[in-house]
């Protein structure tokens, strides 16, 4: 009821009058049983401008430190998440994440509209970057059909860093389902999980026009850090 609220009445509305999402594809979305919105992922924004512009309830998969931020802020993000049909993705691999992905192929169990990323986090520079294979795992393992979505020119309403979003235009596409039904039954083979999260993402590519960088987002971004470290540590106090 509250996602209802949110979507139709006070978030839907507002979002639509201030960016005028224009969408292509939106007929490619089934209209009932469970399929997976695989998208790129280029803002913050971008896990809010999909589900309001998709008729359909989307549940996304979102990185769990948005549910466990602290104080006032860190509740507020975590409740709005919540209220936004949003699961916490555990991204440190293993058992974890595992888990995290077991909650999404519940969603498709009950043949809803999963939402998930296959960057696995926000691209650091508008590219397109490695997909991870939990995306291939959920497809093969519910045999569902997925669809690609690119997000056209959210970085630029918000960036990396920027709290207060800018009110610019952006768009949606969503390509045809794509069926995996020839890969049913191997969903634990590594090479099969690859080769589905490869395809995938270059269908991704060919919708945004994206620059495609065969390595994953989370290890530039984390050698991006480093670099940066080590150049504020080289940098001579301010006093001297």
């Amino acid at each position: 009821m509250v996602y209802w609220i949110l979507k139709q009445i006070f978030i839907g509305p507002l979002v639509k009058l201030l960016y005028r999402p224009w969408t292509k594809g939106l007929a490619n979305v089934p209209a009932r049983g469970p399929a997976i919105l695989a998208s790129n992922h280029l803002s913050f924004s971008d896990s809010i401008f999909l589900p309001l512009m998709v008729r359909r309830p989307v549940v996304f998969l979102a990185k769990q430190e948005y549910f466990t931020g602290r104080g006032l802020k860190g509740w507020l993000t975590a409740a709005f998440f919540r209220y936004t049909n949003q699961l916490p993705m555990d991204r440190s691999g293993g058992e974890a994440s595992a888990a995290s992905l077991e909650a999404g192929a519940q969603i498709l169990e009950g043949g809803g509209l999963l939402g998930i990323y296959p960057e696995g986090t926000r691209s650091p520079d508008g590219r397109l970057y490695r997909g991870k294979v939990g995306v291939a795992r959920l497809a093969l393992l519910k045999q569902v059909p997925v669809l690609p979505v690119a997000m056209i020119g959210t970085e630029k309403v918000q960036p990396i860093g920027q709290r207060i979003p800018s009110i610019r235009r952006v768009g949606i596409i969503i390509g045809q389902p794509m069926d995996f039904s020839e890969f049913y039954g191997q969903a634990d083979d590594r090479a099969v999980q690859r080769e589905v999260t490869t395809r995938i993402m270059r269908q991704i590519q060919q919708l945004s026009a994206q620059e495609y960088v065969d390595a994953y987002a989370a290890d530039v971004k984390a050698r991006l850090a480093q670099e940066a470290a080590q150049k504020r540590a080289a940098e001579p106090p301010a006093d001297a």
